[in-house]
């Protein structure tokens, strides 16, 4: 006899795999396409030309000098869509872990950290545009300006970002993406961060061609940068449905009743007795053994 299961069943929506981890890939990808497109036309259909914006004795073209001329509607819409979708990107992250859809942040310092990190990435996103829309060529004062903040802006939020994760991941030890995003855009930052102070003192050492490769490397670093929100969005796929999202009421009281000795921190987040991990679902140690398969267990009356 075929046992029938009566459980809930995935819909269609929740099986897709298509979520807001694709945001940070369109940007990644737009920028990506940008800065070649900018750089193949500058090699290959301009010959590597002489820009009216570049400084005497500099063969090496910046962005802002091929993006100031014929491609700047094309260089205009590359940071405007790459800007748009990162900040989506830190936006969604704030808010799938209010929802409980990634683990959430259970310290009101986390909190103000994510704010933070928000508030920058819009600096940083202004910046962007704005650097493109006033170009080298015809607003060079305003284009330095809103460069500063671009790199100052990301730079910044990236440090928030970095120190949510990493106390996050210090509170969820479980959870080994977290460990995995917070090295990662620590490394962003000081490769970055050396990067960028490399650049500012060759500018204006009046070394511009060694500043001008340096800018192109720190774009190209920066679109790896954007595509590591993809991994930290991603689990969010598996927590569509209500019922295997994270659960705030286990962050005040970590300790399920009727599941013996559990002292785990509080910020070890779980579902119906079952552990809650970036990775995917197990039974959380100490919470009453059931031997029923995993895909029934989640249907099976709640333990608490």
């Amino acid at each position: 006899m075929f046992h029938r299961d009566t459980g809930p069943r995935e819909s269609l929506a929740d099986m897709w795999p298509l979520s807001y981890w694709v945001w940070p890939i369109i940007s990644g990808i737009v920028w990506l396409i940008t800065l070649l497109t900018l750089l193949l036309y500058w090699i290959v259909e301009e010959n590597s030309r002489f820009y009216p914006s570049m400084s005497s004795g500099q063969t090496i073209a910046y962005i802002s000098d091929v993006g100031a001329y014929r491609l700047k509607p094309l260089f205009i819409a590359g940071c405007a869509i790459s800007a748009i979708f990162l900040n989506l990107s830190i936006f969604a992250d704030r808010w799938l872990r209010s929802k409980g859809r990634l683990v959430p942040n259970a310290s009101i310092g986390g909190k103000i950290l994510t704010i933070l990190s928000i508030i920058f990435s819009i600096v940083g996103g202004v910046g962007w545009i704005l650097l493109a829309v006033f170009d080298t060529y015809n607003y060079t004062d305003l284009h330095r300006l809103f460069l500063a903040l671009f790199i100052a802006g990301y730079l910044l939020s990236a440090i928030f970002i970095c120190w949510q994760y990493q106390r996050l991941g210090s509170k969820n030890r479980g959870h080994r993406a977290l460990y995995i995003s917070f090295w990662v855009k620590l490394a962003f930052i000081v490769v970055e961060l050396g990067l960028a102070i490399g650049f500012g003192m060759t500018m204006r050492s009046g070394v511009p061609n060694h500043a001008a490769i340096l800018e192109w490397v720190i774009a190209v670093i920066f679109s790896f940068y954007i595509f590591s929100f993809a991994a930290d969005l991603w689990p969010a796929v598996r927590t569509k449905r209500h019922e295997m999202r994270f659960r705030k009421s286990d962050v005040a009281n970590p300790a399920i009743p009727g599941s013996g000795s559990d002292s785990r921190p509080d910020s070890d987040f779980s579902m119906n007795g079952f552990d809650m991990t970036e990775q995917g679902l197990g039974v959380r140690p100490g919470a009453p053994h059931s031997t029923l398969p995993l895909t029934e267990r989640n249907t099976a009356p709640n333990n608490v």
